[in-house]
């Protein structure tokens, strides 16, 4: 967690991509406690209610989970979850687009991997 938040996005949305971000780079792992609310809140000085909020967002999606008295978690199988909705997003935001563009272009789906592998495409 050593990124710094910023006023691009929401704090709550910051953290819940920083505690992704750590589980995709094996910081934290299946079953492994993750900082409470309290802790995050301290660390990066926000309210934690705002802290609980981007937790809760990780819970509710079940890439985190409660354990009643004792903390947080990171579920069985998160890091393949954030990896598969990371993908989509990267889908819906980059590749639908280039696509839609490319065939507005009469761009050929091999020209289209041509041009993005920098190789010359073939007539």
């Amino acid at each position: 967690m050593n990124e710094i938040l910023n006023q691009e996005k929401s704090i709550y949305l910051q953290i819940s991509e920083m505690i992704e971000n750590d589980i995709l780079r094996d910081i934290l792992l299946e079953e492994e406690k993750v900082p409470s609310t309290n802790e995050l809140a301290k660390f990066l000085k926000i309210n934690p209610a705002t802290a609980a909020k981007g937790i809760n967002l990780l819970v509710d999606e079940g890439i985190l989970y409660k354990k009643r008295g004792i903390g947080m978690f990171v579920s069985q199988g998160a890091k393949q979850a954030v990896q598969k909705k990371r993908r989509d997003a990267f889908y819906d935001t980059y590749i639908r687009s280039l696509l839609i563009e490319a065939a507005s272009l009469g761009i050929r789906e091999e020209e289209l991997i041509c041009m993005i592998r920098g190789e010359t495409p073939q007539k």
